[in-house]
Order: C-alpha cells, then structure tokens, then sequence
C-alpha cells in the first residue's frame, strides 16, 4: 500500500508515519514546505506523482485563538485544503483519511457526543473543521476521524507537541502547573490514534465519520495528577476555568467522545491511563525509577 502523507511535520502525522512504515507500507510524506493543501493545481499533482492508494491529511490550522483573528487563513486549510484533498483522492481512486475535532460541538451536553449528534461550533476554528468533515465526506471513500486532546512521542522540532508537553515541563521542573479543571475531555495518544487509522484502511471498514480517541472521559488536572503519579513527582497545579481566563475562542466545557463506533469496526482503544503509562514508560524520570526498582 502506498500512503501519501499531508501536514508531516507535526506530531499526529509523527505517529502516522511511524506506523505506516513500521507496518511495511511505502509513505511519501509531505510537509508544509512540500505541499501547501491550499494550492489546488499542486494538490492534484502530488497525489497523482505519489501514485497513492491512501492520503491521510494531517494538514491543519490549528491556531483556535487565531482563527477568530483569520477566519480566511482557516477556512483555507480547514476547509477548502481539504475539498481540494478530497476531489484529487477521487480523482486516483485512493482512499481519504481526514481528522476533525471535538471542537464541532458547543459543549453543552452531559454524555459523551457519538457521531450521530448535532454539531453546533462555537468559533471559527470549529467551524472550517466541520466545514473539512463535510468536503472530505463527499469522497465516497473517506474516513474521517475526530480527536481530540492529542498527546504522543515527540514530533519535529518545532513543530506544536500538545498541551501534555506543557503540563510535564511544569511537573519535570517542581513549577506550578496551570491545568483547566472545568473541561471534560477524551484524551488520544498519537500512537492509538495511528493504529487505528491504519486498521480502519486495511481492513476496509465501512468509511464515514468515526470518533477515533482512548477510552474514558476525565480533565486536564486528572491527566496531570496521573502524569505526575506515573513520574513520582510532586504536582504543583494552578487551577484554572474557562471563565478565569482569557480566550478569544469558545472552547466546549464538555468534549468527552464515545469511540463505540469505532469499536463496533472490531477497533477497541485503550483507556487514557494506559497510553498515558506507555507514552511515559520511556520518559527519563520513569526510566530512572524502573532501574532503581530492580537495584
């Protein structure tokens, strides 16, 4: 299988790429600088040269603040990058993988959001995502999957590592952690999240709209303590709400997803405690530990 990579700089198309190849499969993997998904001619040509059986888009602007600021600029990539995705994958007669965001839903519900619920975005960013869901869904062989909350093995450098970097910098160095305490999330580990996608094109499961996150709901200041608990470090944190900060986009309070579809695909996610204890498991701190466990 041949897969062309889009957005390969950053940390969710890290996983990708990694498993992918670690699968035998041949990647050709474009960054921003190779590819601009804004530019249809060339969109059209990279697909075509990739001979590709499958594009998976990890192309994204994901500035939610900025968004408010650029709607064009996000729209552009979100949106019309992905139509543009969309039409030269039908065009080859390859597959789409696309990846959305829990950020499509206002955050006003109580039970985690199933693929079947209304999407209502609160903010420009959420709504070029949606507007990406429906232009990859008119490929009638596209998968696209929604995340949220990302974490995993490093990325590029340079390149955006996700709010778990932040929080274990702060625990790595005895700081203060400011954690949000009033947002329910599903966290997804880059790792599952790359598994899955690639199950999903092997083994041709029905293609649509898929939740594609670990299993279980809870908040930034659980995952903290946990983090820390895993590292035996202390937690310092700094609570904080939507309501105590400054944010020029909405975010939804509740964003849990249910990944039951994906599972009914025969595709089960771990919880977020166990990808949280591998993708620790070869931190520094835990390395330590273990070796000092078997002295």
């Amino acid at each position: 299988m041949r897969v062309l990579v889009t957005g390969a700089g950053g940390l969710l198309a890290a996983a990708i790429i990694r498993e992918f190849e670690a699968a035998g499969e041949t990647v050709v993997a474009l960054d921003r600088r190779a590819l601009d998904v804004t530019d249809g001619d060339r969109v059209q040509r990279a697909v075509r040269e990739a001979g590709a059986d499958v594009v998976i888009n990890c192309a994204a602007y994901n500035d939610v603040d900025g968004a408010e600021r650029n709607v064009a600029a996000a729209l552009a990539v979100n949106a019309f990058g992905v139509r543009a995705l969309a039409r030269a994958a039908r065009r080859s007669s390859a597959a789409l993988v696309h990846y959305s965001t829990d950020f499509v839903f206002d955050g006003d519900q109580v039970h985690p959001y199933v693929e079947g619920d209304q999407p209502n975005p609160c903010s420009a960013y959420a709504v070029s995502k949606l507007l990406g869901e429906w232009f990859a869904l008119e490929h009638p062989d596209a998968y696209v999957l929604r995340v949220e909350s990302l974490f995993g093995e490093p990325a590029p450098a340079g390149s955006p590592s996700g709010s778990l970097r932040g929080i274990l910098t702060k625990i790595e160095n005895r700081d203060a952690a400011p954690v949000f305490v009033d947002r329910t999330i599903t966290p997804a580990y880059t790792a599952d999240i790359a598994m899955a996608t690639r199950r999903l094109v092997k083994e041709r499961a029905a293609p649509g709209l898929y939740h594609c996150v670990n299993s279980g709901q809870t908040t930034w200041a659980d995952v903290a303590a946990e983090a820390a608990r895993l590292l035996g470090l202390p937690l310092r944190m700094t609570p904080i709400t939507l309501e105590s900060v400054q944010l020029r986009a909405r975010r939804p309070r509740y964003s849990a997803l249910s990944n039951a579809k994906l599972a009914a695909a025969g595709i089960n996610m771990p919880t977020w405690q166990d990808a949280l204890g591998r993708h620790l498991a070869h931190h520094p701190r835990a390395l330590s530990r273990g070796q000092a466990g078997r002295e």
